[in-house]
């Protein structure tokens, strides 16, 4: 595919797709604002969808940039407050059967979010395998979850995929020594610091 450059923008699909869902997350506040689950549940459903879509796309056909990997990190931050907020709003019994899992899930997660902001002074996007598999893993969660209703089996590997992933971030985050994307994860950090 052609690429387009506009003041910079990459106009290829994952880049649009990602732009999409950081457009799209206004309008599904509104939607859960005036709780319309209906609306929501097909717009949080597709974002989720072109979430695991921009991201393939962009390694299959060679075309991810630096700006595509700053889009996706946005794209996916605005998602996530997305799904957590609909969560919230229409399926609030879920949250309350399950404290201990998810606090320790958002303390890992916002703690993973300062260090790399104390340490580097910014926003720190590695994109290591395992987020990338809890993109995955807990997007499906969250499918099914508005779509179908909630169920254990498809939970708990969410809940513990994004936890492992979160600690893994702490670790990579304290470990680097300069801020860093495409960070494959702690194993090859450590391997890099041992051969400089």
């Amino acid at each position: 595919m052609a690429m387009n450059r506009n003041n910079g923008f990459v106009w290829n699909i994952p880049n649009v797709l990602s732009l999409y869902r950081i457009l799209c997350f206004p309008v599904c506040l509104y939607f859960i604002w005036i709780a319309n689950k209906d609306v929501f549940t097909i717009l949080i459903c597709i974002s989720l969808v072109t979430d695991v879509l921009d991201g393939y796309i962009a390694r299959k056909f060679n075309m991810a940039t630096p700006l595509g990997a700053k889009l996706d990190s946005v794209a996916d931050i605005f998602t996530y407050i997305c799904a957590v907020c609909g969560v919230y709003r229409f399926e609030y019994s879920f949250i309350t059967g399950h404290p201990f899992s998810i606090g320790l899930f958002f303390v890992l997660y916002v703690l993973g979010f300062l260090i790399g902001f104390i340490k580097f002074g910014k926003l720190v996007s590695l994109h290591n395998y395992s987020f990338k598999i809890t993109a995955y893993v807990q997007g499906i969660f969250f499918f099914v979850l508005f779509a179908f209703g909630y169920y254990d089996w498809v939970y708990y590997p969410a809940i513990c995929v994004g936890t492992w992933a979160c600690t893994e971030d702490i670790l990579v985050l304290l470990v680097l020594k300069e801020p860093r994307s495409n960070v494959k994860g702690l194993y090859w950090v450590l391997m890099d610091n041992k051969n400089l």
